[in-house]
């Protein structure tokens, strides 16, 4: 990148890296040991919404392709492909759609391969535009109540970037900044975690959290 394109903000696009969805695992250890927090099993891609014959057939190819994982039939009843923990699709309140896949939460391996599926599917159909960011959740140990608290692990599809996102735990629709400061510092070696705290987009009725 030249003077001229830093002088009239021109920049370069930085491709996606989706691999980096793979060290969530590892930084899971790492979240667990210095703050306690577990996954819970419940991970989702956002995406906006599009309207079209094209975009309908990609994302029956999603569904079907996480539906028919051995994995998922395994763990069902029936034992039957496509039986499984269901793959479900919602919309938030803002317009945007939500592919929500759900694993047994000691099986986060399996959840980010859903994750990166989804997102290597919509990329190459031609849709890694309309990708907007995937959120795995976590929740605090202990005792069950209204008092422990959820966090979400944002990836940035457009950054390669992650940042943590924490409601309050006493809801009000407020974040816990404090928690969210603290697992940047906690993660700093595990994840490429996003520098710009402007891009920590808040993600209100995200599945999970």
């Amino acid at each position: 990148m030249g003077f001229l394109d830093i002088l009239l903000g021109r920049t370069k696009a930085v491709a996606p890296d989706l691999d980096r969805l793979f060290g969530l695992p590892s930084a899971a250890v790492t979240l667990q040991a210095a703050a306690g927090f577990t996954p819970t099993g419940t991970g989702a891609v956002c995406f906006a919404s599009v309207e079209g014959a094209a975009f309908a057939d990609a994302h029956r190819e999603v569904r079907e392709l996480l539906e028919a994982d051995t994995d998922r039939a395994e763990s069902s009843p029936s034992g039957e492909p496509g039986a499984g923990p269901p793959v479900e699709v919602t919309r938030d309140e803002y317009g945007y759609s939500w592919l929500v896949s759900r694993r047994a939460p000691d099986d986060l391996p399996a959840l980010v391969s859903d994750l990166h599926a989804v997102n290597s599917t919509l990329e190459g159909s031609g849709f890694g535009p309309q990708l907007l960011c995937s959120v795995v959740a976590f929740e605090e140990t202990g005792e069950p109540g209204p008092a422990r608290r959820r966090l979400g692990l944002v990836y940035l599809y457009k950054r390669g970037t992650f940042y943590p996102f924490a409601p309050s735990a006493d809801g009000g629709g407020r974040r816990d900044n404090a928690l969210e400061l603290r697992i940047k510092a906690v993660l700093a070696d595990d994840l490429r975690v996003e520098q710009d705290l402007g891009r920590w987009f808040p993600v209100w009725g995200a599945p999970g959290l």
